[in-house]
Parts: C-alpha cells; structure tokens; sequence
C-alpha cells in the first residue's frame, strides 16, 4: 500500500496533511539554514515540535480553556458547565497553580499527561446516568486554568504555557474588570489573526440591571475591535443562575461537532510559522537573463586586455607589427566590477543573509582575478606572418622582375628587334600586371589571415573567460539560488 494511503487510513487525511506540512516547514528549516534568522528558527521550530506532539495524541479530541482573572468567576462557570463541582472556587480555590479538567467520552489520559494535568484533577464526565445528555460535548476536554492576573508569577506562567495549547479559547470578564489592561494588552491584542479560536463570555451578568446588559456587550466588543480582534462572539452568562449556561454549552458543542478544533488550532498555528518564514525568503528568484554571463565576459576581456591582444595579432599577420603580442597582468579593480555587477544582478530581490551567502560562495576577486590569468595563459595566440601571402608577394617581385628583363632586352636589341618580336613589350605589361594581382592578393590574404587569427583569440579568450565565469560566478550562485527557490517552496506547501 502506498505510504500516504497507509497514514491516511491510520491517522486520518487531516492528520497525514498537517504532518505533510509540518515536514514541510522542517525541511525548509534544513535548506534555509543559516540564511535564516535564528529566532524565526526558533519560533517555527517550536511551533513544528508542539503540532507534532500533537499529531501523536491524536486530533479527536478538542481542547477548551477557560481563562479569567480574579474574581470573573471562571471557575463557577467550569462547575455550571460540567454540571459538577469539579473547580474549587471562591475562598475554597487553592493559591497553587494546578490545572482542573473535564473530559467528555474519553479520559484522554496521554493529551492530559501532555497538557500537565495532575491525576487528582482529571473527571470523565459522561456515564451511563447521562444517557446522551451530555453527547453533543463528545470529544472536548475543558480545562479551568490558573487566574492571569496572578500575584503569583507561577499561576501566569502555567496560563501562558496552555494558551498555545488550547483549539478553542473561553475569555471569562466580569461587568468590573472587563477592560483589565492585563487582559487586552497581556492577551488579547497579541492574538490577532486567531479570532475563530475565541469566544469571550461576559460572566455574572445577574449582578447587573437587565437594561445596562446590552451595552456592556457593546463596549466588550467595541474593546475587542480595539484590540485589532474581528468576529468574536461575546456570550452574557451566570454561574450563578444559570442564565447562559445553555448557550454556552450549545456554542462549544458547535465547535466539537465541526472540523477538528485541534486540527484547525494546528493548521492555523502551521499557517502563521509560514507566513512567519515566508518574511525569510523572496517571492521568486531572479529572472534566468540577469544569470546571462555575456556583460561579466566583457568585462573580464577588457580587464585582461584581450581585445588588445587580439589587436596586435592582426597587426603581426598583416605586417604592420614586429612585436608578438601576449597577455599582461589582470586589472584588479575591473575584476572587482564584474563581480560586484554579477552578485547585483543575480541576487536582486533577494533578502540580505541570501546575498551574503552568495557573496560568499562565489570567488572572491582575488580568486576570480588569478583563474583569468590562468585560464588565458592557455589561449594559443598565433602572431606570424601569413605563408600564402607571403608567397604571393614573392611571386609579384618574381614577375616584376620578369617584366622588367623582358622589357630591358627588347629596349636594348633596337626597333628591328621589336618590329621581329612585337610580343615582348606586351608581355612585359603582363607580367607588370600579374604582379600588381599577386600584391593586391598578398594584401587581401595578409588582411583575411588577420581577420581570422584575432577572431580566433577572441573566441578562444571569450570562451575561456566564460568557463571561469560559470566555474567561479554562475554555478556556485546557481546551487544557492536552487536552495531558496527549494525553501520558497516548501514554505508554500507548508501554507494552508
């Protein structure tokens, strides 16, 4: 059986996706390396460690947590919607920071040992007395957590410790202390982005008019706005009475009874290191014309002089020179420009940890400057004197020499001797003739022997330049380019 078949009929398709990309943000950790910002590391990985942890416990059951502050009477409110009195309350509740739980269907021993909840303070709420009463809770697990606004700092440390553990959130504010800084500057406003996981419930409404309820629900909300937080439903509700109690109940019984709260507490929390890691890398890479190696060619054939070169071959073969030409030493400062306008156009766009590391897997412009120099040292440079030419021009002295006999003999011999030979004066002009041909053709042959010779050092020079260029320049900046691109898009993948 295939693997991802085999997973889904073992854990689930939701579970197999969230792990899929979960491996996905851990192997965009891998490839990104230390071109990524250790805290960015640090939060994603431990976002990558709490989803997996949860994965393994399972996603069936959903985590409620009532969180409040002193006095909102949060732990009432655990007691009236277990229908039981699990949580100490009042001048009863204990100054230790122990978490209460209630667990629907299942004890859910392991996601409790996970969650730090002693064995005392566990109760399975369904039994057979219930009959299916309780049926629509089936799967929640509801924990009353130690007051936030604790004197005591381990009270809040074991709040902030759950919070990113629990699917769904249950703000309990009392009509006092509803718009506690504690709270919206704490809590609150650092929760953006996650409003579906919330409801907030405005407790011990019975200790108010009816007439003044609902703008107490309006300021909440309006507080909520404030805090950046779209959406959340506030709940009006009394421990006491049990006015909203149902309604509470029904509202966390919709949340049970949809997709996973744990799943989507997971895909949400992989969705945000993400978005998170995404900050890490660009949008796209850069374009394949700014890899082009044409314009770091030209400069390095100019910083080795190898136009001049190639000059001064054609100046030899055409015989205007004596002087065999050779390479001399590299500019250095025109190295450095070609390196520096490669890494400019090959990294645009990118964030400046992936520039440095270009930066520093390509040569530097010592290294660049001397593998020119070698690179060159093997270019043939061909700088004599044209054979053919030289025998045509040998053959125009040969017949201007010829010419210049037939004419001295006819000259000499007398007007009866040209009257007895009337070619010769004929055939001294052409002789003069084929001469000039051969010199004209000397010339041509000299200009086309040039021609090719310099273009064959250039070609030879561009070609080695251009090995060095994508030896030193293109393929180390190429593999790290292959990795962001690699990392870009398992950080796409890791999206919901």
């Amino acid at each position: 059986m295939h693997r991802h078949v085999l997973e889904a009929a073992l854990h689930g398709d939701e579970t197999v996706r969230l792990e899929e990309r979960a491996t996905a943000l851990d192997q965009a950790l891998v490839v990104g390396g230390s071109r990524l910002e250790p805290p960015v590391v640090a939060r994603v990985g431990a976002v990558i460690d709490r989803v997996r942890e949860r994965l393994e416990l399972g996603v069936d059951h959903s985590v409620v947590a009532l969180v409040g502050g002193t006095g909102s009477g949060k732990s009432s409110l655990f007691n009236a919607v277990c229908g039981l009195p699990l949580a100490d309350v009042g001048v009863r509740r204990p100054t230790t920071s122990d978490i209460t739980a209630c667990v629907w269907a299942t004890d859910g021993g392991a996601l409790l040992d996970w969650l730090g909840v002693r064995p005392d303070r566990r109760t399975v709420r369904e039994s057979l007395l219930d009959g299916e009463a309780e049926a629509p809770l089936r799967g929640m697990v509801l924990l009353d957590l130690p007051d936030h606004d604790s004197i005591a700092p381990e009270h809040r440390e074991v709040v902030d410790r759950l919070l990113p553990q629990a699917d769904l959130l249950v703000w309990v504010v009392d009509p006092q202390k509803y718009a506690d800084d504690a709270l919206h500057s704490g809590y609150l406003r650092g929760l953006v982005g996650h409003e579906a996981s919330m409801v907030v419930v405005l407790n011990q409404v019975d200790t108010v008019p009816p007439e003044v309820r609902p703008e107490l629900v309006a300021d909440v909300g309006r507080l909520l706005q404030e805090d950046g937080l779209t959406g959340v439903s506030v709940l009006e509700a009394s421990a006491r009475t049990g006015e909203g109690v149902p309604a509470l109940r029904e509202r966390l019984a919709d949340a049970v009874s949809a997709r996973s709260l744990a799943a989507r507490r997971a895909g949400a929390e992989l969705n945000d290191a993400a978005v998170l890691l995404s900050s890490q890398v660009a949008p796209r890479e850069p374009a394949p014309a700014d890899l082009a190696l044409g314009g770091v060619v030209d400069t390095l054939a100019d910083a080795a002089g190898l136009p001049a070169v190639a000059g001064a071959v054609a100046a030899v073969v055409r015989g205007g020179s004596s002087v065999t030409p050779s390479f001399g030493p590299v500019q250095e400062d025109s190295v450095a420009l070609a390196r520096a306008d490669w890494l400019t156009a090959a990294t645009a766009g990118l964030p400046r940890a992936w520039r440095q590391d270009v930066a520093e897997r390509v040569a530097t412009t010592a290294e660049l400057r001397l593998a020119v120099t070698d690179a060159l040292a093997q270019v043939t440079v061909v700088a004599r004197r044209s054979v053919a030419a030289a025998w045509l021009t040998g053959l125009a002295v040969v017949l201007v020499a010829a010419a210049v006999t037939i004419g001295s003999v006819a000259l000499g011999s007398g007007f009866a001797s040209v009257r007895a030979n009337p070619w010769a004066p004929a055939g001294a002009l052409l002789l003069l003739a084929g001469a000039v041909v051969a010199l004209l053709a000397s010339v041509s042959t000299r200009r086309a022997a040039a021609h090719r010779r310099a273009a064959r050092v250039l070609r030879e020079g561009r070609a080695a330049l251009e090995r060095v260029a994508r030896g030193r320049l293109a393929d180390p900046t190429v593999v790290a380019l292959g990795e962001h691109r690699q990392t870009r898009e398992l950080v796409d993948a890791a999206r919901a």
